[in-house]
């Protein structure tokens, strides 16, 4: 449990970092559902972790939190162009 949560925080931060985020605790929620999207994306198309253990997991979570955050502000993007 507290492994998710270091994972969650360190790759949510890197996301938040590269792209903006919405906070510590939204950062942490990012991570760990990015976590779940990149295991999902890497396992899909056959790659690996690019390092063993717990940076490995970091890096997956990375790129799928940056996944995450780049759907989650086209989404917002298109929510404030929608008419009203």
């Amino acid at each position: 449990m507290i492994t998710w949560l270091i994972v969650g925080l360190v790759a949510g931060v890197l996301a938040d970092l590269v792209l903006g985020g919405y906070g510590v605790l939204a950062d942490i929620v990012v991570g760990i559902a990015g976590a779940f999207i990149g295991g999902w994306l890497f396992a899909s198309a056959g790659w690996r972790a690019p390092f063993p253990g717990l940076p490995g997991a970091i890096a997956v979570a990375f790129v799928g939190s940056l996944l995450l955050l780049a759907v989650l502000r086209l989404v917002r993007r298109a929510g404030a162009r929608a008419p009203r």
